[in-house]
């Protein structure tokens, strides 16, 4: 889910900038969907086309995924994957229009393409980032392979990487998107699976992307909101996944002084937003961001890497060049035991 219009209310004095080191022994809750569409976004030849096995079989998440997962690793980050279940249906308007924009970057990279508009044809390949259940289930055997841990989001893997932080599993939730403060995550983490030296788009310009930390309680401080209720009215004013355009006319500021002047969405209703016919009845967008169906069951537990399964898995069944996995596999094992060099206590501190 994806609530950027809350993002530009959260100034840059809340904002935690650190080096990658400075997370270390902290167990960090990813979404994994959110990791996977940046790896096949960024992992790619330069007409945009993703890397692939002999077989026709996307494989570009496959490398971020195996090569950014050790360098956390290394650097004694421990990264809980957290896959999405089955989405709302609330968020069916949502789903249908970004596959729509997909559809139609994808139909502007092949035409580029064929008129042999290279670097024009990159970025519509960007924007047409399409995972099946297929990749999905290759990154779960991948990282389990790994001996890094998998869990099942019964719906949003956000709401889920959320409840595993407040249960103090992980330190934080991590993710690009802001949805995991409005579903109580005690802190942030943006930037993780991105962090390095990054190309700006349709620009000849390089950036250094930091870890970014974010605080729940900083940001109901520096917003003076009372409560994540409040937080949560505030973007659904803004717009989220489940009502996607917001309140029309309504931006940043406006929304937060109406939050201010009327404490919420009870008396906004009542008063100014009367007549605004939401597609989605808000109360029940504010209770999903509450009490999101979760996985109660879930299970965090590393494992020693199956050195074996991964050449099979890699090498054999996906073209990977086998020295690089070797090597690949020998910086995992050793990540790996520092791992046990860590105590608990070190993970939450």
């Amino acid at each position: 889910m994806g609530v950027t219009e809350l993002g530009k209310l959260i100034p840059d004095s809340v904002r935690k900038v650190l080096d990658l080191p400075q997370l270390a022994n902290k167990v960090i809750a990813l979404d994994a969907y959110n990791a996977l569409y940046q790896f096949l976004a960024s992992i790619r030849q330069p007409d945009g086309t993703p890397l692939m096995d002999s077989k026709g079989r996307v494989t570009s998440h496959l490398s971020g995924l195996l090569y950014r997962t050790i360098n956390l690793l290394e650097n004694r980050i421990w990264p809980i994957y957290v896959f999405d279940g089955k989405p709302p249906e609330e968020k069916a308007i949502e789903i249908a229009r970004r596959k729509k924009v997909k559809e139609e970057a994808f139909d502007k990279w092949v035409k580029l393409l064929e008129e042999g508009k290279r670097e024009e044809a990159r970025k519509y390949a960007q924007r047409a980032l399409f995972l099946t259940d297929d990749m999905v289930e290759d990154a779960k055997r991948l990282l389990t392979l790994m001996g890094v841990p998998v869990v099942q989001a019964v719906a949003d893997g956000e709401a889920q990487a959320a409840l595993i932080a407040r249960e103090g599993k992980a330190w934080a939730a991590g993710s690009q998107d802001y949805d995991s403060l409005l579903f109580g995550a005690p802190r942030l983490v943006r930037n993780l699976t991105i962090t390095g030296r990054r190309k700006l788009p349709n620009r000849d310009e390089y950036v250094e992307v930091k870890p970014e930390v974010i605080e729940l309680n900083d940001v109901l401080k520096a917003l003076k909101l009372r409560d994540r209720v409040q937080l949560i009215d505030l973007a659904i004013l803004l717009g989220t996944d489940l009502n996607p355009d917001g309140v029309p006319n309504i931006g940043p500021q406006r929304a937060l002084r109406l939050i201010h002047e009327f404490g919420g969405l009870e008396k906004l209703l009542q008063g100014p937003l009367k007549n605004v016919q939401f597609p989605t009845d808000p109360f029940k967008i504010r209770e999903y961001f509450l009490n999101p169906p979760y996985n109660p069951n879930y299970k965090v537990q590393f494992n020693q890497p199956d050195e074996k399964g991964l050449i099979e898995f890699l090498v054999h069944e996906h073209d990977f060049n086998e020295e690089r996995v070797r090597n690949a596999i020998e910086r995992l094992k050793k990540a790996m035991s520092k791992r046990r060099e860590s105590t608990l206590d070190s993970f939450f501190g």
